[in-house]
């Protein structure tokens, strides 16, 4: 037995050895195709990053032929050749362009062709609209973003689309879009009016002011005079840039170094960029400083708007007063003033003098006021929109934050009088009255105002 015992012993070490050896077999076996596999993986992984690689430097390269190139049939093949990729990532192809055509033919005589940029804003859909009811050619070009309630800028983009009016869905800092418009439409002019619009807002983030208003602008100008023709450009600064002035109204001749606030700074910012760029490349610019606009169509950031809201929805408001308990006043400018201030600045602009991107002569350099003139408290408008709501507000009268706002603002337009034919002639009540029916008819609350 005890025999036995040890052979039967000596078998079970046998097997368990043999086991041991098939293990490690196996396992070998498992790393060396472990091994294989990581190798065959690595040289896919590489060959699809090379061939990736070559494909962006090709569209790159497509996308941007040498500026010094000239017009011979291999640059009209690569031009060519850029223009059908473009087309197949910005819309399309031919059907696009198309729209975009068609869009931004003019229908009068010696009419214009306009890009307006921030189309489907509030002064730039009104704009457009007025541009195209006269006879010009008019693309829009707006990124929908969400500072505040899109769906207002699709309802406005629906309202143009009415009238042929046809919005890119792009963004001013993408260059290779702003180029394929270019290339398929010789524009007359830019009316840009895309910004990062608020001051309040640039406390909660800085760097969307820096993006669209310093970099969008930078990168739109630098399209533009390479452009051939160059462009003529109106553009929006603001009345923000007065800033910390205390001398009233507001000159185009009043220091404007001592903003208030971020938005306030990129708006400057934008005026001397302006000017660099007039004074090396030829371009025409004009600077419109906008105080306070409202009307139908408005943004749901400004104070007008948000008031009418708060107070049918039987809301309190914040009426600011200033820390030494002075009334807040704003120089309220109704939009159809600000739309024909516009489009003076559009009608008198010079042609740009550069060429190849070098400026070949002087250039048109303006900036103007565009304002109201008459400054109202924000007590009275509240008051006004009491009276049309037929509901008393619930106010609550405190003190102005230090959040980039300032106490007063008082357009002096002499200027604009003078070489663009302005003349504001749309008082408060009047323009509240209109807006109040736009508002109570596009939300649907007419039963709630005082008729008239």
């Amino acid at each position: 037995m005890q025999y036995h015992a040890i052979i039967g012993g000596g078998a079970s070490l046998a097997d368990t050895s043999k086991t041991a050896k098939l293990e490690r077999y196996n396992s070998y076996l498992r790393r060396l195709n472990t091994t294989s596999f990581l190798n065959a993986s690595s040289k896919i992984l590489f060959r699809v990053t090379l061939l990736a690689t070559l494909i962006l430097i090709l569209f790159f390269t497509l996308n941007h032929p040498p500026m010094s190139g000239t017009d011979g049939g291999a640059g009209h093949h690569i031009h060519a050749t850029s223009n059908l990729l473009s087309s197949a990532f910005y819309g399309g192809g031919a059907a696009w362009e198309k729209q975009v055509r068609h869009s931004s033919t003019p229908r009068r005589q010696d009419g214009f062709s306009v890009l307006v940029t921030g189309a489907a804003g509030f002064v730039g859909s009104h704009c457009s609209l007025a541009l195209k009811k006269r006879g010009d050619g008019v693309l829009g070009l707006d990124n929908f973003n969400s500072y505040y309630d899109p769906s207002l800028k699709r309802a406005r983009q629906n309202l143009l689309s009415k009238h042929q009016i046809f919005i890119v869905d792009g963004d001013i800092n993408n260059a290779q879009l702003l180029q394929k418009l270019f290339d398929i439409v010789p524009f007359t002019h830019i009316l840009h009016l895309a910004a990062q619009a608020g001051v309040r807002y640039a406390m909660q983030n800085p760097l969307s002011y820096v993006n669209s208003n310093i970099a969008g602008f930078v990168n739109l100008l630098e399209i533009a005079k390479n452009a051939d023709p160059q462009p003529a450009i109106v553009w929006a600064s603001s009345s923000s840039v007065y800033g910390l002035n205390t001398q009233v109204p507001f000159s185009e001749l009043h220091r404007t170094d001592q903003p208030a606030s971020l938005y306030a700074a990129t708006k400057k910012a934008g005026e001397e960029i302006a000017h660099t760029y007039n004074h090396i490349y030829g371009l025409s610019l004009t600077g419109l400083r906008f105080f306070t606009v409202y009307g139908p169509w408005g943004r749901p950031d400004m104070a007008y708007f948000f008031f009418t809201k708060d107070i049918l929805q039987g809301k309190g408001i914040n009426v600011y007063v200033t820390q030494d308990d002075k009334e807040v006043a704003r120089d309220f400018t109704y939009i159809d003033d600000v739309v024909k201030g516009c489009i003076g600045a559009l009608d008198t602009a010079e042609k740009s003098t550069g060429s190849g991107g070098k400026k070949t002569a002087p250039a048109q350099l303006r900036v103007y006021n565009l304002g109201n003139t008459s400054p109202v408290a924000v007590g009275k408008l509240v008051g006004i929109l009491e009276s049309l709501l037929n509901v008393k507000a619930k106010k609550h009268v405190i003190k102005m934050p230090r959040n980039g706002d300032v106490p007063f603002t008082h357009a002096n337009v002499t200027l604009a009088h003078k070489e663009l034919g302005y003349k504001p002639t749309t008082d408060l009540a009047s323009g509240l009255r209109k807006f109040v029916k736009w508002y109570v008819g596009y939300y649907g609350v007419e039963t709630r105002v005082k008729k008239e």
